[in-house]
């Protein structure tokens, strides 16, 4: 079993700051991409950034310049840091990890329960 826990949602104003935490638990062997959906209420979950094991990053088009993907390969964690938020910015964010439990089994996808993230105008 596999655990990713998020932290750090709330509600912020317009232009304000925020930071996501996500940390992986359990039966964890390796850690390969890690990342970030997003889904706003009435609207499809779409990837925000993703970060791959050796540091390698990808942004959606609507978040580039503002969010910052990083990681922490030892401590089996993943940061999201929001600057410049908008009120469109407002959604359920979820945490995402393709983890292997063993050296010799396959990978598979894993998701946190997911943090409310509400911007005000």
């Amino acid at each position: 079993q596999v655990q990713l826990v998020e932290s750090g949602g709330g509600l912020v104003q317009a232009g304000g700051s925020l930071r996501l935490s996500c940390a992986a638990s359990g039966s964890i062997f390796s850690i390969n991409d890690m990342g970030w959906y997003r889904q706003a209420p009435g609207k499809q979950r779409e990837l925000v950034a993703a970060i791959s094991s050796g540091g390698r990053t990808n942004y959606a088009d609507s978040v580039k310049g503002r969010f910052t993907i990083s990681r922490d390969n030892a401590k089996n964690t993943v940061v999201l840091q929001m600057n410049s938020l908008k009120p469109e910015d407002t959604a359920v964010y979820y945490c995402n990890a393709d983890v292997s439990t063993s050296r010799y089994h396959y990978g598979r996808d894993y998701w946190g329960k997911g943090t409310l993230v509400t911007v005000s105008s």
